[in-house]
């Protein structure tokens, strides 16, 4: 129970620290597209896209290495092991990191001339080439104390990273003239840079501080560096071919609207409504999964290693069915009050019919992330390359043969197929490895209890005179109204038992 309690502490807390660090850059991204507009949010996507490409070149599976090399020291009782492991992964990630900027800074002009086919990203590759060495040392200590599980830590030095950046972006916007695109996405990579200095340092010294505690830790032989890379390099080569296919797929996007008869600025406005202004509503509710799935990596890996199986199973199952129930209510919501959310966050209606039409899509991506980090616990990381790369392919195969017919809607079709294909692969790699127990049931009844729960508020609410607007207050009130009466159909229906219950209410006293 001590274990469990530390992981609920931990994941508390990084939950806390996500909400808190995805509610003010969610409310950055708001202003940040009424200051440059939809093409604007489209062309720092695209700029975003070859970051993400350049940010795996210089971690190269570091992050999950330390998190999985570290873990194994705990299980294994040698926690004196832990520095040596840190301090190898330092030197691994600096040596791709230097070598991922360099390469960057270099072929900045042809990847923005030719790549991204607009020459008003080089500028901003050529800035963010110098932040490389930086997130590759964060990474490092990021696992490090994801594995010891003290988030708090790491997750203090994340809240003061994210508001330094945004205000470096704001001081360097303010700078900017208006409708120069260009300098707008330089400075919001120079201020993002900016942040990743600043979270560098400290994330550093705090790390010396912790690592005091195991000073005087036993130390068993065991060949680090061999399991280093073993770790390190198939999940460095498999995480190369699926971020450039990644990249690839984003890049292809505006290209292939173009090809369809829409205009340069139209389909960088398309696609940064959807990848700019739709996804971060539809991934904000994800924050809680996201640092409950992080936490288990460890913690699945130590069950694995020391040979306890039911745990590891115990919590695939919990976390299978937490993550189910919660989606399946966000789906809900997001469906049910698109219009009001698109109107509050963005003046927009249009912004409102697309996450309407996407919400379904939430059950999904949900669970595939989550059934992902259970994967990577588990030690099956290789397969989830595997089938992420796999789905890369098949969606680089449509969108260069579907969106020039068919535009927008067939971009719309992509994204549903390849997060339903992937998951697929995943939920099935995850039932051969361990047990699942969840049954159509579970699964029928929370839908029927989440379209119930939101209808049943909304009607409630109009009754008496508190119907439905486009105001954050009103969004809130229903929402939360929502969430209670759909808890309470859960129990009525007995998805959630009373034994479920009293052991939550264990773990918060």
């Amino acid at each position: 129970m001590k274990r469990l309690h530390n992981l609920f502490f931990n994941t508390i807390l990084l939950t806390s620290a996500a909400l808190l660090m995805r509610t003010v850059g969610m409310s950055f991204q708001v202003w940040l597209s009424g200051k440059i507009g939809a093409a604007g949010i489209g062309l720092f996507q695209l700029i975003s896209s070859v970051q993400f490409l350049a940010i795996t070149f210089a971690s190269s599976g570091i992050r999950f290495t330390v998190t999985r090399l570290v873990s194994e020291q705990l299980g294994l009782h040698s926690e004196g092991n832990i520095s040596r492991c840190v301090r190898m992964c330092i030197f691994y990630t600096l040596s791709f990191s230097i070598a991922a900027s360099c390469i960057l800074w270099l072929l900045a002009d042809t990847i923005g001339g030719k790549w991204i086919a607009d020459t008003r990203t080089i500028l901003s590759l050529h800035i963010l080439s110098i932040g490389l060495p930086f997130i590759g040392i964060s990474s490092v200590f990021g696992g490090y104390f994801t594995a010891v599980q003290r988030v708090i830590k790491s997750s203090g030095v994340q809240i003061i990273e994210q508001l330094f950046k945004i205000l470096a972006i704001v001081v360097c916007l303010s700078k900017v003239p208006d409708q120069n695109v260009e300098y707008a996405c330089a400075a919001v990579v120079a201020g993002t840079l900016a942040g990743d200095i600043l979270s560098t340092v400290l994330i550093s010294v705090v790390y010396v501080f912790d690592l005091r505690r195991y000073r005087h830790s036993p130390r068993k032989h065991s060949p680090i560096m061999r399991r280093m890379f073993q770790l390190a390099v198939p999940l460095a080569l498999s995480s190369y071919a699926r971020s450039f296919l990644s990249t690839l797929q984003h890049l292809l996007v505006p290209a292939n609207l173009r090809r369809s008869g829409a205009s340069s600025e139209a389909s960088l406005a398309s696609y940064g409504t959807i990848h700019g202004m739709v996804y971060p509503v539809l991934t904000f509710p994800f924050c809680f999964f996201a640092s409950l799935s992080e936490m288990l990596i460890p913690e699945l890996t130590e069950s694995q290693v020391s040979g306890r199986d039911d745990r590891s199973d115990s919590l695939v199952n919990r976390m299978l069915k937490l993550c189910l129930l919660f989606s399946i209510f966000v789906a809900a919501v997001l469906f049910s009050f698109s219009e009001s959310l698109g109107i509050v966050l963005y003046s927009s209606s249009e912004v409102g019919g697309l996450i309407k039409l996407l919400s379904p899509l939430v059950i999904i991506m949900y669970m595939d992330s989550v059934t992902d980090g259970m994967l990577k616990g588990l030690g099956q990381q290789l397969h989830s390359m595997k089938y992420n790369i796999l789905d890369a392919l098949l969606s680089i195969a449509m969108i260069y043969l579907l969106l020039p017919r068919y535009a927008v809607r067939a971009y719309i079709f992509i994204l549903f197929f390849s997060d339903c294909f992937n998951f697929t692969l995943s939920i099935r790699r995850l039932s051969l490895v361990s047990h699942i127990r969840i049954q159509i049931y579970d699964i029928l009844i929370p839908v029927i209890c989440g379209i119930g729960g939101v209808n049943f508020a909304k009607l409630f609410l109009r009754l008496i005179g508190f119907p439905l607007s486009p105001s954050a207050s009103s969004i809130v009130i229903h929402v939360l109204l929502s969430s209670v009466v759909y808890l309470m159909l859960l129990y009525i229906t007995r998805i959630i038992s009373r034994r479920e219950l009293k052991e939550f209410r264990i773990l918060l006293q």
